[in-house]
């Protein structure tokens, strides 16, 4: 990946004239701010789609997909747990079925491992139910299992009954990043990490876009003539949004604490319990990397600062993601549940 100033001399030349008196230093069709798994999915399909336009992605970070693309499941999910008319399950359901489509032509290691959402009881037996319905609403297949069947499948596994998603997957986050990154520079397109935006100017027919390399105070502006530009900092999406629609937006941030445990456990599917009723998050889950190693989590603590990925590592919290655990998974010795890692949302 190339720093900014070296990214300058492969981009078009400036041929434009600008009533501003800023004038800029380059000039470019797309400017793709954030570097994660959306900033790259979408630099990959303008190289691919529009070769003969000119394409930076930047990240304030050293390397891409530091942040959330790092640090979460790494499940490709289904697509059944929200309204069926809301753009989040659209883009689920639409995403799964292209990644499954990509992933068999690549070398980016994959398990369609299947998830058992779990029922303790006959009322979340009944929501279940409910989403097995919604779930053959949305062409979505997904199968009602009895309790005997499902401890037979899973003898580590405690329920009253449990949605089976076959389609629910893994993947390793990582190399799937590899690869769009791969991509986009063998289709031309430029990545400049170590990069911040300062400033976004809008002007009759684009962006004027001042970036600072480094990331800091220090850094050597460079300002940047965008035709078009792509907010998808993560995190920061709001700051972003707001160096062009002054103090419209403000992200609240909830981090999510991950345990990976070190006994003798053997599990066939991702296993999750009931979600919440109003879908703060999906329960303290199951889930199983493509190295086989078991992790549970996450939990959630809304906190003030993005970049605040403590892991606390108290009795008091293990023994709360015990007892969750445990809730579905009885026989889960606390003693040997360590905290990981975490991830901010």
């Amino acid at each position: 990946m190339l720093p900014l100033r070296l990214i300058k001399h492969n981009a078009l030349q400036l041929r434009r004239a600008f009533s501003t008196t800023k004038k800029p230093d380059m000039e470019v069709d797309n400017i793709v701010i954030g570097a994660g798994v959306v900033g790259l999915a979408i630099g990959e399909k303008l190289t691919r789609e529009r070769s003969s336009e000119t394409t930076i992605i930047i990240d304030k970070n050293k390397r891409c997909g530091e942040e959330t693309s790092a640090r979460n499941s790494e499940v490709i999910h289904a697509g059944i747990y929200y309204p069926e008319d809301s753009l989040k399950t659209k883009l689920c359901i639409r995403g799964r079925e292209l990644l499954y489509d990509l992933l068999p032509r690549t070398n980016i290691p994959y398990n369609m491992i299947g998830k058992l959402v779990v029922a303790q009881t006959q009322d979340q037996h009944s929501y279940l139910q409910e989403l097995h319905e919604k779930s053959n609403t949305l062409g979505v297949e997904t199968h009602i299992l009895p309790g005997d069947q499902v401890i037979a499948m899973e003898p580590e596994v405690a329920a009253h009954a449990a949605l089976l998603s076959p389609s629910t997957g893994i993947i390793d986050s990582h190399g799937f990043m590899d690869y769009l990154e791969q991509q986009i520079t063998g289709n031309g397109g430029d990545i400049g990490l170590y990069t911040s935006v300062t400033s976004i100017q809008a002007t009759q027919d684009g962006y004027l876009v001042d970036l600072a390399t480094p990331p800091d105070e220090s850094g050597d502006i460079t300002t940047v003539f965008s035709r078009r530009v792509f907010n998808s900092a993560g995190l920061h999406a709001d700051k972003v949004s707001n160096l062009l629609l002054r103090d419209r937006y403000k992200l609240y941030y909830g981090r999510g604490i991950y345990y990976a445990y070190n006994g003798p456990i053997k599990v066939n599917h991702l296993i999750y319990p009931c979600p919440a009723k109003n879908l703060a998050g999906l329960g303290t889950h199951l889930t199983v990397d493509m190295a086989g190693k078991i992790k549970f989590g996450p939990d959630i603590n809304y906190i003030d600062n993005p970049y605040d990925y403590n892991v606390p590592d108290d009795t008091e919290n293990r023994q709360r993601f015990a007892e969750a655990i445990q809730s579905f998974m009885p026989h889960i010795d606390p003693d040997k549940l360590h905290p990981d890692y975490a991830g901010i949302r």
